[in-house]
C-alpha cells in the first residue's frame, strides 16, 4: 500500500513495515503522513498476518528528522495553529500507543526531534552505527509535550533526559546505547539483516505471549496506584486457555518447534 502522502505500508512474511518516504527532506513526517500512519497500523493492527511491525526510513540519510518544518509557519504558527495540528497528529499517535502487536524502529542517519518520540514508541530500537539522536526542541522554542517527555524519562532516566533536552545536541550511536535510548547497534550492512533476524524470532514466538508482555509492562510503568490489575489476570487467563498454549506443551514434549496462530 503507498498512499498519496509519503509513507509506505508493506506486507511480508508475517512483518507490516511502515516506512517514512520522504528521503528528500531526510524523512521530515508532515501533517497528511500523520493521518497516513493511523490508516496504515490501523490495518495492520487488523490483520492476522501481520505479526511484527517494522517502522524505517527511505534512504540512507534518515529514519525521521523530525517534523517537516516548512508547515510550521502555516499550520503551527501559534498555540491555537499548534493544537488543531495536535489534534489532527493524535490519530497516528494513537495508532502507534495502541498497537498491541510488536513495534521495532530500524534507525539509520538521523533520528532527530518528532522522528525520536516515533522511535521511542517502539518497543525494541535497532540503531546502525551511522544514527544520529537529539531534540532541539530548546533551539525552536518548543515545549515538548509530557508523552515525549516521559518516554525519554523512562528510557534514559531524569538526568540524561535533561541533558538532551536543555543542550538539543545531537549523540552518536553508541553513546545512545550506552543510555539505553536504544537496544543495539549494529555495522550500517548489518542493520537490515540483524532487524530481520529478530522478527523471525518474534513471529515464530506466541504472539498472545508477546502481547500480554508488552501490556505488562506498560502496566509496570504506570506504577501501582494506575495498575489494572483485572487487565493483567485477562492477559494471563488468554494465554492459559490458548491453542498456543497446548500447542507450546505438546511441541515441547515432542521436541519440535512450536507453530503458534495467535489463538
Amino acid at each position: 500500500m503507498q498512499l498519496e502522502t509519503d509513507m509506505q505500508a508493506e506486507k511480508e512474511g508475517g512483518i507490516g513495515w511502515l516506512t517514512f518516504n520522504n528521503p528528500e527532506r531526510r524523512n521530515a513526517v508532515s501533517l497528511e503522513m500523520w493521518q497516513a500512519i493511523a490508516v496504515i497500523l490501523e490495518d495492520f493492527a487488523r490483520d492476522d498476518a501481520v505479526r511484527v511491525v517494522i517502522m524505517r526510513g527511505a534512504g540512507d540519510k534518515a529514519f525521521v528528522a523530525g517534523a517537516d518544518i516548512s508547515q510550521f509557519e502555516e499550520k503551527r504558527k501559534d498555540a491555537a495553529a499548534a493544537a488543531a495540528y495536535g489534534e489532527i497528529a493524535k490519530a497516528g499517535w494513537r495508532a502507534i500507543s495502541r498497537l498491541e502487536k510488536p513495534l521495532v524502529a530500524m534507525i539509520r542517519g538521523f533520528c532527530i526531534g518528532g522522528g525520536l518520540a516515533i522511535a521511542m514508541k517502539a518497543d525494541i530500537r535497532i540503531a546502525a552505527a551511522d544514527a544520529e539522536f537529539g531534540i532541539p526542541a530548546a533551539k525552536l522554542g518548543i515545549a515538548y509535550g509530557y508523552d515525549g517527555v516521559k518516554n525519554l524519562v523512562d528510557l534514559v532516566g531524569p538526568a540524561q533526559a535533561k541533558s538532551i533536552l536543555f543542550t538539543g545536541r545531537r549523540i552518536g550511536a553508541e553513546m545512545a546505547l550506552r543510555i539505553g535510548l536504544v537496544n543495539e547497534v549494529v555495522p550500517v550492512e548489518a542493520l537490515e539483516p540483524t532487524v530481520r533476524e529478530l522478527a523471525a524470532t518474534l513471529i515464530a514466538n506466541a504472539p498472545l505471549s508477546i502481547k500480554a508482555a508488552k501490556l505488562t509492562v506498560a502496566e509496570v510503568l504506570r506504577g501501582e496506584a494506575g495498575r489494572d490489575a483485572a487487565l493483567l489476570e485477562r492477559l494471563q487467563a488468554e494465554c492459559f486457555n490458548s491453542a498456543d498454549y497446548r500447542e507450546g506443551r505438546r511441541a515441547f514434549m515432542e521436541k519440535r518447534k512450536p507453530a503458534f496462530t495467535g489463538h
